[in-house]
């Protein structure tokens, strides 16, 4: 690694994998392509020759600047939700950021956003790029013990199910794709047919805001089309349900209880403080 140019051409043959780690850190394209470029200013003024592991060097350095970007974002939690696109989105391509988002899994974006910066690393690391704990832990700044439990808690947040509700659970999994399906398609008469006929609807727990009905409840899905495109199903709160989450950021979560294969209450929770509350898992 003698030239910047030499150097420059081996920082590109990690560049894919630095991107891919930073974008599942922090579910964004801008300020993952941020922190890989932060990565490059580093090595650049690096003793590159002294760097004898250049693709565990800059995983490192990538993983620390995105620690740093989590903690200041949880420090910041006022930043309001409502309909704003996260920072730097305006020079992102929102199609391809989608596409990366999908790829990721949106439930699983939301998930970890709920997890602490170590937990959320630890996971990311050890769990989807096989890190061993050994190299994870100096990272998170804990012993190899340490980053094996936070890596723990945060996988038994994703998957969020006890073993033995999978079979229940699986059931209400078709009715929740069967509903996102109608709604997409804007399908009223298969809505109501996966509505209890005295179906309730409650949108962040306003009264004035109920829906009874499932007739009336299927006319309101029916013009959540344009957001049932980008919404997948999750588990609310421990129940069934869908979230909405452009560009991986979490705007609308709907929770269902669901008796004898149809739904019987919808409760709709679109306010900031109440979606940051709200634990979200894959479904």
């Amino acid at each position: 690694m003698s030239t910047v140019n030499e150097l420059a051409e081996q920082f590109e043959t990690h560049r894919t994998h630095l991107r891919a780690v930073a974008y599942r850190m922090l579910g964004s394209l801008a300020e993952a392509d941020d922190a890989v470029q932060e990565a490059w200013l580093r090595l650049s003024r690096a003793d590159s020759a002294a760097v004898t592991n250049l693709g565990g060097w800059l995983t490192t350095v990538v993983s620390r600047v995105c620690l740093d970007v989590l903690r200041a974002r949880q420090s910041r939690r006022e930043e309001p939700a409502g309909e704003q696109l996260p920072d730097g989105a305006d020079t992102t391509d929102p199609e391809t950021e989608a596409v990366m988002a999908d790829s990721v899994g949106l439930a699983l974006l939301v998930v970890l956003d709920t997890l602490s910066p170590a937990e959320r690393l630890a996971f990311v690391l050890h769990d989807i790029f096989g890190l061993s704990f050994d190299e994870v832990a100096p990272i998170v700044d804990r012993t190899p013990a340490a980053a094996r439990q936070l890596a723990s808690r945060a996988r038994r947040r994703v998957r969020g199910t006890p073993a033995g509700a999978e079979a229940d659970l699986a059931r209400k999994r078709e009715v929740v794709h069967a509903f996102l399906a109608a709604s997409r398609g804007g399908d009223f008469a298969a809505l109501v047919a996966l509505l209890d006929p005295d179906a309730v609807l409650r949108a962040d727990g306003d009264v004035a805001k109920l829906v009874r009905g499932a007739e009336n409840i299927a006319a309101g899905a029916g013009r959540f089309a344009d957001r049932a495109a980008v919404s997948r199903p999750a588990l609310v709160g421990g129940r069934p349900g869908i979230i909405a989450a452009p560009l991986g950021r979490l705007r609308v979560a709907m929770a269902f209880t669901i008796e004898g294969g149809v739904i019987t209450e919808v409760d709709i929770v679109t306010e900031p403080e109440r979606l940051a509350e709200l634990e979200i898992s894959m479904l």
